[in-house]
């Protein structure tokens, strides 16, 4: 068959229906018949590939994730590095909030588990950008390694991800540099006396 796509392709192509599905429709209408017929393939395809819709719609929520990047090179100074990492966040939430309020809930109760489970899902294999972060702040004798303890070190994306949750919306940047600002580097600065 001429045209007839395979490998990576196809993967892309039914991972985009699926993407299009939820966003259209949500999780809870999601088929996998509709994907299928979205992605011009069949569902034994999808079948030899996904074991079923929430194994589907999680790499297809995975693969829209990639899209946008949280990954943070080194900049010399670790305010600059957060910034830059909750503004990258934002694009994140921004473009897939909605259609993630859309899941959550549905494959939760589907697949059983916690949403600590989901994000398990989604974030492996992610680069942990916040966790880099503050090593680079401990080397360079910014951040006092003694104060990151969990709940601390944790404490920005806690911030970030209950407030995309309660609101569905990624936080303003005025909101995000009080975050650093006023919260967080407070907390863990080394103090010079």
């Amino acid at each position: 068959m001429a045209g007839r796509r395979r490998g990576a392709d196809l993967e892309r192509a039914i991972l985009d229906a699926a993407w299009a599905e939820l966003s259209e429709r949500g999780y809870a209408s999601l088929t996998m018949d509709a994907v299928a017929e979205r992605a011009g393939t069949s569902r034994p395809v999808l079948a030899r590939r996904w074991d079923g819709r929430a194994a589907l719609a999680s790499a297809a929520l995975r693969r829209r994730m990639a899209d946008y990047p949280v990954d943070v090179p080194d900049r010399g100074d670790v305010r600059t590095e957060l910034a830059e990492m909750l503004y990258l966040a934002a694009k994140r939430a921004t473009a897939l909030a909605v259609t993630f309020a859309l899941f959550s809930t549905e494959y939760v109760r589907d697949k059983g588990g916690t949403p600590n489970d989901l994000r398990s899902t989604l974030l492996a294999g992610e680069t942990n950008s916040l966790a880099l972060i503050l090593e680079r702040g401990v080397a360079r004798r910014e951040i006092d390694a003694d104060k990151l303890t969990p709940p601390v070190a944790s404490l920005l994306s806690d911030l970030f991800r209950h407030h995309v949750l309660m609101t569905w919306s990624a936080p303003s940047a005025d909101l995000r540099s009080a975050w650093i600002d006023t919260i967080f580097l407070p907390l863990v600065s080394i103090r010079v006396e």
